[in-house]
């Protein structure tokens, strides 16, 4: 055996680094395994990449909008090795908090190959065998590639490839209508590629439907072309070109094609099926302890069941750590679960939407809504799209939608609000900073007690108080 550890975790992505740095902060000996780039998807391929070309995209729209402010500028230009420079540079400047060096530093043992359970206390890399009292698998997923005739002999894009071309696309086609698909199609067409998106189903299905139409209005009136309800059924090359061809026998054509339709765990290859380790058909099989059906073995982030976000592994991380150094029975909460498709206006969610509110609780919810056309500091900066939904279920917050200009940043208060750390009557109550686009939330939540603050029997006690004055 090359060592003896109380935890060994296969994966250094978001959940994989939490749940081997959290052990080892209270003192006990960890590995972690990572046959690629340590920080994973997140850090390498997905949300820093994105939201970097995201920022740079938005720069040219301002650029072009700001003549409604009274500010006139020339056209931008886009000079996109420029952009996708300034895209690696962001994934490099993060990079260190991953990194081996950094992770070291706190005691965890780091191996840098491809691992491999032997049984359910063994895991086996670079031919060295490590004994683990605690498995912990992190292995992430990958891209989706939906069973179209011929992509395999076009030469498609994935949110792995994307960020290494070097060129900005004439005209970039997208197979997914969901947040990635569409924050990629409004920052592309920003920088001035031609984009047609394809979604075979709803775009942003899981959103309060309100909201998505909303931000899909949005990439429409900017350019974004928007093909839904109907899949694509083959893709060939048309010359240098690439032509899909969809099931009602349409087609479009286009330089590029981004596949973003949705993820696939990565569970092969790694020996879960001799660890005793359970495998539905969305990923490894977990409780709400993150324990696999092998309960000396867990699955954290986009490896197991369930939602895939990086807060989401992380979060799974945090539960292990509770479980493996401290005994601690934690388990997973999702009545305040957030996600946040980044266009803009951004789409932000926590816990249930209307309609999903309306299906479990039927006549018991009632919904507060306030416009951002009231917020004064949305009206002063030009942009009053969007509005936030407060959603109760028998007088409890059980969701909040919000859609607008940094809506994700809004989230957070409602998340203490629905886990019960905090309440709308004093979130209602709260000292805002004037103007600021939180005092929605501040609004809303007032709202919510303005019926009782104002109604008849305080009415009735302010009279009597006056009566008692000279």
């Amino acid at each position: 055996m090359a060592g003896k550890f109380d935890v060994v975790v296969i994966g250094a992505g978001a959940g994989g680094l939490t749940a081997a740095g959290g052990p080892a902060m209270f003192g006990l000996k960890s590995a972690v395994i990572e046959e690629g780039e340590m920080g994973g998807d997140c850090l390498n391929t997905g949300c820093v990449p994105s939201k970097a070309l995201i920022a740079a995209a938005h720069r040219a729209h301002e650029a072009r909008v700001s003549q409604k402010l009274g500010v006139t500028l020339a056209e931008p230009k886009i000079d996109f090795a420029a952009v996708m420079a300034h895209v690696h540079s962001a994934i490099e400047t993060i990079a260190p908090v991953d990194s081996q060096e950094r992770f070291e530093g706190m005691g965890v043992a780091v191996y840098r190959g491809r691992a491999k359970l032997i049984d359910d206390r063994t895991v086996e890399v670079n031919g060295e065998r490590l004994a683990a009292k605690r498995i912990v698998i992190a292995t992430g997923s990958h891209p989706a590639i939906p069973p179209i005739e011929g992509i395999a002999d076009v030469p498609y894009l994935t949110s792995n490839s994307l960020w290494q071309i070097k060129e900005r696309p004439r005209h970039l086609l997208i197979i997914g209508g969901g947040a990635i698909g569409l924050e990629m199609a409004q920052s592309f067409r920003r920088l001035g590629a031609e984009v047609t998106v394809i979604e075979a189903f709803k775009p942003l299905p899981r959103d309060d439907q309100e909201a998505a139409e909303l931000v899909l209005g949005a990439l429409n009136a900017e350019g974004v072309k928007l093909i839904s309800g109907v899949g694509v059924a083959k893709a060939a090359m048309a010359g240098s070109d690439i032509t899909l061809t969809m099931a009602d026998g349409a087609t479009v054509t286009g330089s590029h094609l981004l596949v973003a339709a949705g993820r696939t765990p990565n569970v092969h290859g790694i020996g879960l099926e001799g660890a005793g380790v359970a495998i539905g058909k969305n990923g490894i099989i977990v409780d709400a302890r993150r324990r696999t059906s092998n309960k000396r073995i867990f699955a954290i982030g986009d490896c197991r069941d369930g939602p895939r976000f990086t807060h989401m592994s992380g979060n799974d991380g945090s539960i292990v750590t509770m479980n493996v150094a401290l005994g601690f029975p934690a388990k997973l909460d999702l009545r305040a679960l957030p996600w946040v498709t980044y266009t803009d206006p951004e789409l932000a969610q926590i816990g249930l939407t209307e309609d999903a509110a309306r299906e479990q609780f039927g006549s018991k919810v009632d919904v507060n809504r306030q416009d951002f056309s009231h917020n004064d500091r949305a009206i002063a900066e030009g942009d009053v799209r969007g509005f936030m939904k407060v959603i109760r279920a028998k007088g409890k917050v059980v969701g909040v939608t919000i859609v607008g200009r940094g809506a994700g940043e809004l989230l957070l208060p409602w998340a203490q609000v629905i886990m019960g750390k905090a309440n709308t009557f004093g979130l209602g109550g709260a000292i805002v900073p004037y103007p600021n686009r939180s005092d929605i939330s501040k609004a809303a939540a007032f709202a919510i007690h303005e019926p009782a603050v104002f109604g008849p029997w305080s009415k009735r006690w302010a009279r009597f108080v006056s009566s008692l004055r000279s």
